[in-house]
């Protein structure tokens, strides 16, 4: 029986006091409740207990035995809690904002347990849009840096590099303006970047990553690399002032008949290419061209707000998958007495 820890940083205090709490704290809500949902949905015998990291406010109430709510000391931050868990959980799942590394951090705090999602490296990489661009535009995938977009573009946007959801987003219609905002945020020490606004249809899509293996141990060809989905339409709401804001996601018609899907499963095999240690629950931001097709804005190689009621309507339950992906090379004893000395 496997013991899951699970941390949302939102919900667990980690942005009290900043003004991004309010936007980013429904999500990250419902982003923690859907994990818990399906991981409380497992047998007994495969989810031993699962602890839930919440502030006093927002700890989720379950009758189910396993559920264990979890608070921080007062004053504590939420990495802070996690270091202090060490050796207690089989596994953490965390869902965390890429700004400032914390995603990364919580990775690095959750050992010895099995982490549920992509290595270090591919987390590095996918915390900075500007490297996570670089290293797409290597498998030839399309990015909005490429020269032509530069050339052709008619609106700018600035953004943090290391940005979670639509925060601190700008759109601007003169090049000369965006260049003066990306300016005074860089002098007040933020990672912010300057991108052309690629016209079209915001879109994301859902991924399941994982490493596929044989029995032995061998590359399996019968399971694919990465496991389609869902893909989404982004709700995107644009101020009169250039302020961008995320409003969430429409799923979209499932169905193979769509002339773009080949496209995007194309797509969704780059990625792999591009970032092979992606793991577990993947969404990826893209905007479709008319003519150029997908063209990807970021990789986010964590839950995102379209994994909630992804299972329901899937009729699968994804948050066994990762679990079960990621526990698959420590089925045997010899790696099970290691992880629990």
């Amino acid at each position: 029986m496997t013991r899951v820890l699970l941390l949302e940083y939102v919900t667990a205090g980690g942005l009290h006091g900043d003004p991004a709490e309010a936007e980013l704290l429904p999500m990250g809500r419902a982003m923690r409740d859907a994990m818990m949902h399906d991981l409380l949905a497992l047998p007994a015998q495969r989810l031993g207990r699962l602890g839930v990291v919440g502030t006093a406010a927002a700890l989720p109430s379950a009758a189910d035995p396993r559920l264990l709510g979890l608070r921080p000391d007062p004053g504590e931050a939420p990495l802070d809690f996690l270091a202090r868990q060490r050796g207690h959980w089989d596994a953490v799942w965390a869902v965390a904002p890429e700004t400032g590394g914390l995603l990364a951090q919580c990775q690095a705090l959750a050992a010895p347990a099995v982490w549920l999602g992509s290595d270090a490296p591919t987390q590095w990489l996918c915390a900075s849009k500007t490297r996570t661009l670089a290293a797409l535009a290597r498998q030839g995938l399309a990015t909005p840096l490429e020269a032509a977009w530069v050339a052709s573009a008619q609106r700018w946007v600035v953004k943090p590099d290391d940005g979670a959801g639509a925060v601190d987003t700008q759109v601007f219609t003169r090049l000369a303006e965006a260049r003066q905002a990306l300016q005074r945020r860089r002098a007040a020490g933020e990672a912010a970047l300057l991108q052309p606004w690629v016209e079209g249809e915001a879109m994301s899509l859902s991924l399941l990553a994982r490493e596929p293996r044989g029995p032995q141990g061998a590359l399996s060809p019968q399971e694919p690399a990465v496991d389609w989905l869902a893909w989404n339409r982004q709700c995107l709401q644009l101020a009169p002032d250039g302020r961008l804001s995320f409003e969430g996601v429409q799923r979209l018609d499932p169905g193979g008949g769509d002339p773009r899907r080949p496209r995007l499963q194309a797509l969704a095999a780059a990625l792999r290419r591009a970032l092979p240690g992606l793991r577990g629950f993947v969404g990826v931001d893209f905007v479709w061209h008319p003519q150029a097709g997908p063209v990807v804005i970021e990789v986010n190689a964590r839950v995102t707000c379209a994994y909630v009621g992804l299972s329901q309507a899937l009729g699968r339950n994804l948050a066994g998958e990762v679990l079960a992906q990621a526990l698959r090379p420590l089925r045997d004893p010899l790696a099970r007495e290691v992880l629990h000395a």
